[in-house]
């Protein structure tokens, strides 16, 4: 049987157990996200509740699961998938961060029943190998890339990507475009690796930063995958007295971000839009669940945009807005 076939099959039995539910307009969509207090992720976690405020006109609820840190990010998250299962989730949304962890609790989704669509991490490529409906979100490789390219189309030709998560599928996807856009330019990449536990601790990323910068003065560009990690970035090119020498672009964006970007102390940001990761992953599994809607288009992108200092006025006031 092809893996078209699987899928599809798959796919039809979850829809026979949705319609056989259906009737009861509603579903308790449970969410795997990021931690806490994460900027991007508490974006992601608004569009799914407010997405959520359907569900809940409907009867059902959204429940959103994160990790308290990510020091043992796949277990860590392989277990509140196996969480959600447990606690009578009618369909489930998860990124598929680390797929060796994490795709044993995914697949168990699947074998009970449960809709699953995968977002943010893992492409169409996770979505069909454990029969998901759907993956919402950026594709990490290509967002790394538009990275790489833009810099290295602005005539940085050295790029250090700067991984706080190592062993993520999506961060090292993120990396592994960022060299080869900037590769593609006539450049060449390579990455600065730290401990996971150095993710958002603006001391630990801007000290490496300076360091690896100082060690080695060929380096022109950096890419870092995270806003706060960014913020750091900057601050460790300023340390290391490199502002203007140093160009760097980062994942995702906040006030601070956009501030850089009007001061160009940051070049460009990859926006993947994690509102709306958030929104059509819950919208599509409520639907779903309750009247047997699908999305035929399985993957649907989000990102990657570019924002630079010719958009970023825009930017801002659909931050203003509540839209970004």
């Amino acid at each position: 049987m092809t893996m078209k076939s699987r899928i599809s099959r798959g796919l039809l039995a979850t829809a026979a157990i949705a319609f056989s539910a259906s009737t009861a307009f509603a579903a308790d969509i449970f969410v795997i996200g990021g931690k806490p207090d994460d900027p991007f992720w508490s974006r992601v976690k608004k569009g799914a509740e407010d997405a959520g405020v359907v569900a809940q006109a409907q009867g059902g609820s959204v429940t959103w699961l994160g990790p308290q840190n990510y020091d043992n990010l796949g277990p860590d998250a392989a277990e509140l998938i196996r969480q959600a299962i447990d606690q009578g989730a009618d369909a489930i949304v998860g990124p598929d961060w680390v797929p060796e962890a994490m795709d044993p609790a995914f697949q168990a989704v699947v074998d009970a029943g449960i809709p699953l669509v995968i977002y943010n991490a893992g492409g169409l490529d996770a979505a069909d190998r454990l029969g998901a409906l759907n993956y919402v979100g950026a594709v990490d490789y290509k967002s790394g890339y538009a990275a790489g390219e833009y810099l290295g189309n602005a005539g940085h030709k050295n790029g250090a990507c700067v991984n706080t998560l190592p062993g993520a599928a999506n961060i090292e996807a993120f990396c592994s475009g960022f060299n080869a856009g900037v590769e593609a330019t006539g450049g060449k990449g390579s990455v600065l690796q730290l401990p996971a536990t150095s993710f958002g601790d603006a001391t630990a990323v801007a000290q490496a930063v300076r360091a690896h910068l100082l060690q080695n003065p060929d380096i022109d560009a950096l890419f870092a995958i995270g806003d706060a990690d960014t913020n750091a970035a900057v601050s460790g090119i300023q340390q290391a007295g490199k502002t203007g020498q140093v160009h760097i672009c980062g994942m995702n964006f906040n006030d601070s971000i956009l501030a850089n970007i009007q001061a160009s102390t940051q070049d460009c940001a990859i926006d993947q839009q994690g509102y709306q990761q958030g929104f059509f992953a819950v919208s599509i599994l409520n639907n779903f669940v309750n009247y047997g809607v699908t999305i035929p288009t399985r993957e649907i992108l989000t990102g990657p945009g570019v924002i630079d200092a010719s958009n970023v006025e825009l930017v801002i006031e659909g931050v203003k807005a509540g839209a970004r």
